[in-house]
């Protein structure tokens, strides 16, 4: 339940309607949904009913209705990947994007997967953007070029010294252009990778696959750069052995040889009052192995692993701007986003019909970028797809054994079912008891995987 410290904090209309929803008949059975939703903060509300018949008798084995749950809805899982809208199902979305990017690294005989892809060329690298303008920062112990020394929460870090000399447009095309220039990259590193090992690009793919697993972060200055987990796998991927001639030093050196390419680019031609530009990434390439364990020097495949599932629940949140699409830039007021991303996203606006095919201002909360936050290459690992199934799958076989149906071949059962949408959300107090529940969850979760990990390591 509530501990007293965040009840002495609510208004007396969020207090009133808790004890009400903690005092209504059907409160146990409110906690159990709300419980299997993982504590979701924005449930989706289902009204309708199920039936379980044997095919052969026509007997009913089974019959649920929504018309018994509380206040007569079966709550379901928003499902959402952003912690700042929902932080129970972005634990979730993270929980499975570690598993994902992990399996890549160490193997998932589960998934097919095997552990000798550990034994596969493969580096953690980091692709930044260019500079638009010199931001606050801190540059180690000197003090930053305004002089000040900031703290490590400073609001002002990563916003323009000069806002009138900042190219803001130049940083929302880029943001917008991203994944092409990405695109670009991993093409162009395959060549890289065929020059230095001797061989044509065709005979490339006949000995080796290019594999890759990458999330997208937003830098307080409100530029996106790419995390990326890149590996060298035999020719049908991750097991098969890579070719002898594959090393972490020769893939370091083509994605370094790659980033740098004049063919790694991407243009954009001039419009109005704007230049025609080229944009390639920043000069603070980051490539280092990814090793099984940590020797204090390299970076172990679980702090990987770890480190892409934290940054594929986030968006621009940490600059400040909205997380959902803005209607018109009145809204900017009413919310307080600083000025920093205030110019971002004007910049979005003014843009937009200049490029129009790029739909900049549909884009203007996530400051222009449109690609996905996190993704695979096809071979890379497992998907969230398959994660999903399984998890469902064993719901499935919890609620078959509840039920007493477990014991029943599958297609002896006729399965009818009607549902309808009927909402989604909480009541003020409904919020706050399901934010506990989620809490409570997450502790008991980050428990459970601390002892495992340390079994792993043991």
């Amino acid at each position: 339940m509530t501990d007293s410290a965040t009840l002495a904090g609510l208004d007396p209309i969020t207090l009133g309607d808790l004890l009400r929803v903690a005092g209504s008949p059907g409160f146990d059975r409110w906690q159990d949904q709300i419980k299997r939703t993982g504590g979701c903060s924005d449930p989706i509300h289902l009204t309708g009913w199920t039936i379980h018949k044997d095919k052969t008798t026509g007997e009913t084995l089974h019959h649920y209705t929504t018309a018994d749950e509380p206040g007569g809805r079966l709550r379901l899982a928003c499902g959402n990947r952003r912690a700042s809208r929902c932080p129970s199902c972005a634990w979730t979305y993270a929980g499975d994007t570690y598993h994902l990017i992990r399996a890549g690294l160490a193997g998932d005989d589960r998934r097919d997967i095997p552990a000798t892809v550990r034994d596969h060329p493969r580096v953690f690298a980091t692709f930044t953007a260019p500079s638009f303008g010199p931001v606050h920062n801190r540059p180690g112990t000197r003090p930053c070029r305004c002089g000040t020394r900031h703290a490590e929460d400073a609001p002002e870090l990563g916003t323009a010294l000069d806002p009138t000399t900042y190219d803001y447009a130049g940083a929302v095309l880029f943001n917008n252009h991203a994944g092409q220039l990405w695109q670009r990259f991993t093409n162009r590193l395959r060549r890289e990778i065929a020059a230095r090992a001797g061989v044509t690009q065709r005979e490339l793919k006949e000995c080796a696959r290019l594999s890759y697993g990458k999330v997208a972060e937003f830098q307080k200055r409100g530029a996106v750069h790419f995390h990326a987990v890149i590996r060298i796998d035999g020719p049908d991927g991750p097991d098969t052995p890579p070719p002898s001639w594959a090393t972490v030093d020769l893939l370091s050196d083509a994605i370094r040889a790659a980033a740098a390419h004049s063919y790694t680019s991407v243009s954009v031609p001039a419009a109005a009052d704007q230049p025609a530009r080229t944009f390639r990434w920043g000069t603070q390439l980051d490539v280092r192995p990814v090793k099984a364990f940590g020797d204090g020097s390299d970076i172990t495949e679980q702090a990987v692993a770890s480190y892409v599932a934290k940054y594929a629940t986030k968006a621009a949140e940490n600059t400040g701007t909205l997380d959902r699409r803005v209607g018109e830039l009145s809204e900017l007021d009413r919310h307080g986003v600083p000025d920093h991303a205030r110019r971002l996203i004007a910049a979005c606006k003014q843009l937009d019909p200049l490029y129009p095919d790029r739909r900049l201002w549909a884009w203007a909360h996530m400051l222009g970028f449109r690609g996905h936050f996190s993704s695979k290459s096809r071979r890379y690992s497992t998907t969230l797809g398959v994660l999903r199934q399984a998890r469902a799958d064993y719901r499935a076989t919890q609620e078959h054994a509840a039920l007493a149906l477990d014991d029943r071949e599958p297609d002896t059962v006729l399965v009818l079912a009607d549902w309808q949408y009927a909402g989604h959300g909480h009541t003020p107090g409904e919020s706050v008891l399901a934010a506990t529940i989620a809490r409570d969850l997450q502790l008991n979760r980050q428990i459970a995987r601390e002892e495992l990990a340390a079994l792993e390591g043991a």
